[in-house]
């Protein structure tokens, strides 16, 4: 008798990892695009407070920190010197101990091109890249095609971001096809972007994590959430084998929806979902050492 070939599911399934032996990388992500001093007094908005909100979030639990950088003005900004700035601000606060990852996203104020030609410029450790950003009708599919061979070539740590079940489907296309080569890649699931009142449930993770079972094609993930069940959330996806991304740039609140008194505390209590699942925790080496194998 002859036995069919296992599902991918089913050999995701043979290939995932026990929870023990699966470090938990959690990322702060301190400031967002949008937010200011208005929403909360603590969100960071200058390379200085950058530095210091990397210490608290690192002593918190942190491996990871994906940084907005703003202008004068304080409004969303992808110049490459801002980053620079930043980014060895933190250094200086943290050395190597965090992982830092920079943000490509256009925010209503960038294009495809100037968003890919920021990542070039700066050519970062660590980046986020919407797959809905950059995959656009202007963006020619061989230039697409070029951008994710340079990030792979460059090996430089790219956290595809996707907000839905679609969108999975795209990415998983777009490398059955050839267009993405094996790099650096992860992938971030953002869960209820399109929601009454962008508020995040849980159940939220169930259509990516059932497209996902669809593939073969196994990466690093991790989801970030709005809302003050971002901290549900999170743990949903810790006990799924994911990895989290929690702050001010999505989520204001505690758990019991009172105020954080800052990033760290949604990084404490990530931290701690983590723990209660029997997951170790990542450092900054585990990050790297997850998020920067070529797959």
């Amino acid at each position: 008798m002859t036995q069919a070939n296992p599902s991918a599911s089913t050999q995701a399934a043979a290939a995932r990892a026990a929870l023990a032996d699966s470090p938990l990388i959690v990322t702060v992500a301190p400031n967002g695009a949008y937010k200011q001093a208005a929403d909360h007094p603590a969100v960071p908005l200058t390379a200085a407070a950058l530095a210091q909100e990397a210490r608290a979030c690192l002593d918190a639990g942190a491996a990871m920190m994906h940084m907005h950088v703003r202008d004068a003005q304080g409004r969303h900004s992808l110049d490459a010197q801002a980053y620079r700035d930043a980014l060895a601000a933190v250094k200086q606060a943290v050395g190597d101990s965090l992982l830092v990852q920079v943000t490509s996203e256009a925010a209503g104020v960038y294009k495809a091109p100037a968003q890919m030609a920021m990542v070039r410029e700066l050519r970062p450790e660590a980046v986020s890249v919407g797959l809905r950003e950059v995959a656009v009708p202007e963006i020619p599919e061989s230039e697409l095609a070029a951008f994710f061979a340079w990030l792979a070539r460059e090996r430089v740590m790219t956290q595809v971001i996707l907000y839905d079940a679609a969108d999975v489907r795209r990415w998983h296309a777009l490398r059955a096809r050839g267009l993405v080569p094996a790099g650096a890649w992860s992938l971030l699931y953002v869960l209820g972007r399109y929601s009454a009142g962008q508020v995040s449930s849980p159940h939220d993770l169930l259509p990516f994590l059932q497209v996902a079972a669809e593939s073969d094609d196994a990466l690093p993930w991790a989801i970030c959430a709005f809302g003050r069940e971002e901290n549900a959330c999170v743990t949903a996806a810790a006990a799924f084998g994911g990895h989290v991304r929690v702050g001010f740039e999505n989520n204001l609140l505690l758990r019991d929806g009172s105020r954080a008194p800052g990033n760290a505390a949604l990084v404490a209590h990530a931290v701690q979902g983590g723990l209660t699942l029997g997951r170790p925790i990542a450092d900054a080496a585990d990050a790297r050492r997850i998020y920067g194998a070529v797959r």
